[in-house]
């Protein structure tokens, strides 16, 4: 649900960039635009970059990236867009992003899913050929998994029941149904907004809460705004880098296996980098004087048992039941190999 956490829970993903598996003629030099939410100097960039930088040379300059970042292109809805009109070539973005190609993605940020990260990744692993698959049908080449990370409330008064969330005026990342079947479900006030307008929304007062990763939550400086963050995750932000496949066809065979190779390679780091980074931005914000507060039991069986119906609910509409029981099965078939 939340994990749209950043949206950038952009960031926001974001992951590594490979375009392995399409066959195409050489071609002269080619410059990869691509957009995303994810901030300058962000840890997000930081491996972005060197990716990039490794490609360039790597390749002789017959491949390199140029990042739109910061969400200079709008947000990850814009983003998209833009590929599909050819006016970008890809973007590094969260699963709200993925949603704009293919929605049933979101299936695996589903709320109250996933106990640990080790859950995820077992889960995501085993699914994300299938939905490389289903985005190449429809003209992109997904990436390997990026990370943004648990997702948490962050608000300005204390949150320690369903009831003190119905009192928040709380963003919303713009439409997306997965995050607004949840709210719906728990009666919750959301704001429609875009990711860029959530830091100056907070500022003013338009809105009182948000959600997301705390590294998100430190690179796009939410938390100088709130005072309080639940200990409570509600979902895992995942990301990726998409790739018109128009733009794909321009790339060598044999830079395309390059670039493959390092983006592999950078999207494991990534992941790595930024499980890290969450940890060190909860120190940051707790030193910076925001409150950790510990989530009840009973807000978290609450919160449960209406994401348990949420799941049901959204079948057919966000994503299939072989979907979920894909998820489902997975997720089981972890935790019955890692019985304690």
């Amino acid at each position: 649900m939340i994990t749209k956490v950043l949206g950038l829970v952009a960031a926001t993903a974001l992951t590594s960039f490979s375009l392995l598996g399409v066959n195409t003629a050489a071609a002269e030099n080619v410059e990869l635009r691509i957009a995303t939410l994810a901030p300058s100097g962000s840890p997000w960039m930081i491996v972005l970059d060197k990716s990039a930088a490794e490609i360039k040379d790597k390749t002789a300059g017959r491949v390199s990236i140029k990042y739109f970042e910061g969400g200079q292109q709008g947000d990850e809805r814009d983003a998209i867009r833009k590929i599909k009109l050819g006016q970008l070539d890809g973007a590094a973005v969260t699963a709200i992003g993925l949603s704009m190609i293919d929605e049933s993605i979101r299936v695996l940020e589903l709320p109250m899913m996933f106990n640990t990260v080790e859950e995820v990744d077992y889960v995501a692993d085993k699914m994300w050929p299938y939905f490389q698959d289903k985005f190449e049908k429809k003209g992109f080449k997904l990436n390997d998994r990026g990370e943004v990370g648990w997702a948490y409330f962050l608000s300005k008064s204390k949150v320690e029941s369903v009831s003190d969330l119905k009192g928040q005026k709380l963003w919303q990342w713009g439409d997306d149904r997965l995050v607004g079947a949840m709210f719906k479900k728990l009666g919750l006030n959301g704001v429609p907004l875009g990711v860029p307008e959530v830091d100056s929304s907070l500022t003013s007062g338009r809105i009182t809460a948000c959600y997301g990763s705390p590294v998100a939550a430190v690179a796009l400086q939410w938390y100088s705004k709130v005072k309080f963050m639940t200990s409570m995750p509600m979902s895992y932000g995942i990301g990726a880098t998409v790739i018109s496949l128009e733009t794909v066809k321009k790339v060598s065979a044999e830079d395309q296996k390059t670039v493959a190779a390092i983006g592999k390679a950078g999207s494991k780091k990534l992941r790595k980098v930024i499980r890290k980074a969450n940890e060190d931005a909860k120190s940051t914000m707790t030193r910076k004087g925001v409150t950790i507060v510990q989530s009840p039991p009973a807000l978290v069986d609450e919160f449960t048992k209406n994401a348990l119906e949420v799941h049901k609910q959204l079948v057919g509409t966000l994503y299939s039941q072989k979907e979920l029981d894909m998820v489902l099965k997975y997720r089981d078939e972890f935790r019955a190999k890692n019985k304690k």
